[in-house]
């Protein structure tokens, strides 16, 4: 389906198409009977009236003079019935024939207002008639336009693939298949052909017939949908692994803290202890962005206005990014509220504009914009996981270096970079896709190497005011107490941390490797228990089912809940509750401790 041909192109034709219906063809074929079978009846008329009148209607006369008569007497009778024949003939060929054109109309309406474009080819590729779905397929606007188009060199994308398909077309006459082939202005498309080839009586190959459907859409949505399966299988794992390593740097930090307390501001042992806990530091911020990356982390969410947090962070935003890039900020008119955790917007932006600006190495202008955006059906089906409804948008663009399709692939996958080692710890914009998602909002990268890098976050809009910054927690440290608290973590190490940390604090610890040991311990109790502390994920029994448990056998008691990530149990998609008292790991002594004493306090007064 390639090369050259002098047969110009056309819109399929009626006339042209429509003879090849079977239908049309046994009206034809009637017709013909019809006339053949008139003319034998009209002969055989004629013959029987000669003979009957040479016998009985002039029997005085001479034979002269009775072949004369009866030459007479046919020839009238002759033109009466074929007067009377022909009439009939021609009502029936009328009819036939308005029946034929019907037929060629409604086919000629079937094919022009076809949804998929069809077409028919030379077998050297040149377009012979395609229909107006087809021209506006390829972003024709009427199909003579298409005239001087060769498949080969002017539709399909890849100068190999018309040999490929021929190939298949010649084993069976039939074929279908996927191809890339290219829109008018060079946009490429996805489409789906089946073809079959036209042979003449004698087996030549006339012409090629194809249907085409541009199934570009669809494909793009699939592999949105494989990119977030495997985004969302990633993020699994990246939250079990976060969520036990955070476990462990708790006893890190935990017993760090214990020993630097024992050894004193001058001790020997000091710097080597102070190493440790900025290590732990470091690996606790890693675990902290595989949490934001697999939406495992507690949101604290207020109603924010996206222009105030930008305007906030800009003029740190102008130092962070030098002075080779141009940093503009177009904020939309009215915009709409979004809820969604300050902190972890600010991070959002940060990581954007960073990885912005690693990407135009030699200057450019970065771009920050918001808008009101609104989805209706036809928007939200172009992309995996977007529903109609009100949005506001952040985008954040450059004039960098830009992507090429295998990148943007694995663009939100943790430890993924294209920088060089050293330079980035791949979690940058895995942090900022669970963050969104995280959100309730969706993310979408558009990028072409050369041609810069354009981010877009929608989040959903809410039809609330603005909430002012709550009041920024006291930095003095909580005092201990001489209460009874009920410690149930099922990691050891962290068990223990707990109880010699509030032990120090002067509280009275009472400890439990699961929920039902903690259940038991409880009733044993005689005393009073003051507050339970729990992790969230234990096995056998979560830290919600033994908090509503021992509230049963203990109304009033006080709950703090710690984990390694905030779990839906308590919960809801991973947002914290404003009035459940939770304390995130890793943690030091001095968290606990204000933590411990924030909840007594609370169930005191309350």
């Amino acid at each position: 389906m390639h090369g050259r041909s002098p047969s110009p192109a056309r819109a399929l034709a009626p006339r042209q198409v429509a003879s090849r219906d079977p239908l049309i063809r046994t009206l034809l074929i009637r017709r013909r009977l019809a006339k053949a079978a008139a003319a034998f009846l009209c002969t055989a008329l004629l013959l029987l009236i000669f003979r009957a009148a040479e016998a009985e209607l002039f029997p005085a006369m001479t034979l002269r003079e009775s072949h004369l008569a009866t030459i007479v007497f046919v020839s009238l009778v002759a033109s009466v019935v074929a007067y009377a024949m022909t009439a009939g003939l021609q009502r029936a060929m009328a009819s036939c024939q308005q029946a034929e054109e019907a037929l060629r109309a409604e086919f000629g309406s079937l094919v022009e207002h076809a949804p998929l474009g069809i077409f028919r080819s030379t077998p050297q590729g040149r377009l012979l008639a395609v229909n107006p779905a087809l021209a506006s397929m390829l972003g024709y606007g009427e199909e003579r336009e298409m005239q001087r188009l060769d498949l080969g060199r002017d539709v399909y994308a890849d100068p190999a693939a018309p040999d490929r398909v021929m190939a298949q077309l010649q084993m069976a006459d039939t074929t279908r298949t996927e191809v890339e082939w290219k829109r008018r202005g060079g946009e490429p498309i996805t489409v789906r052909l089946n073809l079959r080839t036209v042979r003449s009586s004698g087996g030549e190959i006339e012409c090629h017939e194809g249907l085409v459907e541009d199934v570009t859409q669809q494909r793009s949505l699939e592999n949105q949908l494989r990119q977030a399966q495997r985004l969302e299988a990633v993020a699994r794992l990246a939250g079990f692994v976060a969520h036990d390593f955070n476990n462990v740097l708790t006893a890190i930090t935990g017993r760090t803290e214990l020993l630097l307390q024992r050894v004193g501001p001058d001790g020997r042992m000091r710097a080597e202890l102070e190493q440790i806990r900025m290590s732990a530091q470091r690996a606790a911020g890693l675990t902290g962005q595989l949490l934001a990356f697999s939406r495992k982390q507690a949101l604290q969410t207020r109603v924010l206005d996206l222009n105030a947090v930008i305007r906030t962070l800009e003029k740190m935003l102008r130092r962070l990014i030098g002075e080779d890039i141009r940093l503009a900020f177009a904020p939309g008119a009215d915009l709409g509220a979004v809820r969604a955790d300050p902190g972890q917007i600010e991070q959002v932006i940060l990581n954007l504009v960073v990885n912005s600006r690693d990407a135009m190495p030699n200057g450019g202008r970065l771009t920050i914009e918001t808008a009101n955006v609104d989805f209706d059906e036809a928007c939200a089906c172009k992309h995996a996981g977007a529903t109609p409804g009100s949005y506001v948008l952040l985008a954040v663009s450059d004039t960098g270096v830009g992507m090429d399709a295998e990148v943007r692939s694995h663009l939100f996958e943790p430890f993924f970079t294209t920088k060089e080692q050293g330079k980035g710890t791949g979690l940058g914009l895995s942090t900022v896709y669970g963050i969104v998602t995280q959100s309730g909002g969706n993310i979408w990268v558009y990028s072409e190497p050369g041609r810069g890098t354009a981010i877009k976050i929608y989040f959903p809009r809410v039809d609330e005011p603005v909430e002012a910054p709550s009041a920024a927690p006291s930095s003095q440290p909580a005092g201990g107490g001489r209460e009874t608290v009920l410690v149930a973590e099922d990691d050891a190490s962290v068990r223990e941390v707990l109880a010699e940390a509030l032990t120090q604090l002067g509280y009275r610890v009472l400890r439990a490797p699961d929920g039902q040991a903690a259940l038991e311990i409880a009733r044993a109790q005689a005393g009073t228990i003051d507050l339970l502390v729990t992790d969230i994920v234990m096995p056998g029994m979560t830290g919600q089912e033994l908090a509503q448990a021992l509230a049963t056998d203990r109304p009033g008691v006080g709950v703090l809940f710690i984990s390694g990530y905030t779990d839906d149990a308590v919960v809801r998609h991973g947002i914290l509750s404003r009035s459940m008292p939770y304390l995130q790991k890793p943690f030091n002594p001095g968290a606990l401790a204000f933590k411990v004493r924030e909840a007594l306090d609370a169930r005191n007064s309350g």
